[in-house]
């Protein structure tokens, strides 16, 4: 199975944080999974360590290798994936709040775009209502 991993499950799963769920770790220990990461997520590092939001410890660089060195797969921009974002529907009737995080947004057209799963703990991800979403 493929998965595009939202940024926090990365960065939980790089510092072996106990915030990461236990389904997601079984996830990411699977030898079957190929778990890929996207040029979103180091973008969105890049940014959030930048401006000391969010408690991000790596810089873009760091991140990346890191990602690298754990066995994660770059998977690259196309403009398909750009164009897809239009195409996906928040139910902000029923959703809590708005979601207004373009990081996820472009994870989320990647991951329906390529056929992956993406793996998030993001509580407002599910109101998309895309077969692509894998809540832990």
């Amino acid at each position: 199975m493929k998965y595009l991993a939202d940024t926090h499950i990365l960065l939980w799963a790089l510092e072996d944080d106990p915030q990461l769920p236990d389904s997601a770790r079984d996830i990411l220990m699977d030898e079957t999974a190929e778990i890929f990461y996207s040029f979103a997520n180091v973008w969105e590092v890049a940014i959030k360590h930048s401006i000391n939001k969010g408690g991000v410890p790596f810089s873009a660089e760091q991140f990346r290798n890191l990602c690298d060195e754990a066995g994660f797969i770059p998977l690259n921009m196309k403009f398909v994936h750009a164009e897809a974002v239009e195409q996906l529907e928040y139910d902000v009737e029923n959703a809590p709040r708005d979601h207004r995080d373009p990081f996820d947004r472009l994870l989320l057209a990647q991951a329906k775009t390529e056929k992956m799963l993406f793996i998030t703990h993001d509580g407002l991800i599910p109101f998309y209502h895309e077969d692509c979403v894998y809540s832990v």
